[in-house]
């Protein structure tokens, strides 16, 4: 094992403790204050920063939409037919999910639906990436990530439903390095809403 891997696994390390800490917090205010404050060190100072190593120097902390409680829902999980997805990722090339079933709840005076994917590969893990009104403009074009169990983005269940937080929604690595190669939202995944809270690609 170099370098480079132990390094990885400190900071996957370091994302599972994150949310660890986000599931525990009551106060889902704090837990996005956290969020945020946790995130900017890890991209200002970890040897596996997604930043290119040239602007980690200058980094005054990524931009994020004003917290928003009616950001965080509990989305009823649905049966889906299993159907394999090869979804498209920022190299040109595709990775390998299974849809397992559909997530529906409230957001901005809607009823939305995402559907939930199960990556094929050792060990699995859930992802749910999504495009809005806002990609290509006021957030990363290529959509952005609610949960990846993989590298411990993981809200947990309340009540028997998934707890979504869209003010917890971030840009994959590719957003900021194109040395990174990214699975991108499917086209299932794009909300006809404006979803103005997470990260964003403007100055805020």
């Amino acid at each position: 094992m170099t370098a480079d891997e132990l390094d990885l696994l400190d900071y996957k390390r370091r994302v599972f403790a994150l949310y660890a800490r986000v599931r525990a917090e009551p106060d889902p205010a704090r837990a996005f204050a956290a969020w945020v404050a946790e995130r900017d060190e890890l991209f200002a100072h970890h040897p596996q920063s997604a930043l290119p190593a040239e602007r980690r120097s200058g980094f005054g902390g990524l931009s994020y939409f004003a917290f928003d409680p009616a950001g965080r829902v509990l989305a009823d999980v649905e049966r889906a037919e299993r159907r394999r997805y090869d979804v498209a990722s920022s190299d040109g090339g595709t990775m390998a999910f299974e849809r397992i079933g559909i997530a529906r709840f409230p957001l901005g005076g809607s009823t939305c639906a995402l559907e939930l994917y199960w990556l094929l590969g050792y060990g699995g893990g859930l992802f749910v990436p999504f495009a809005d009104a806002t990609s290509g403009d006021e957030t990363y074009g290529a959509g952005r990530y609610l949960l990846d169990t993989v590298k411990g983005a993981d809200l947990g269940m309340a009540g028997g439903r998934l707890v979504l937080d869209f003010n917890l929604a971030y840009n994959p690595s590719c957003s900021y390095d194109d040395r990174w190669a990214c699975p991108l939202a499917p086209p299932p995944n794009r909300l006809e809403v404006a979803v103005r809270m997470g990260e964003r690609v403007v100055a805020g």
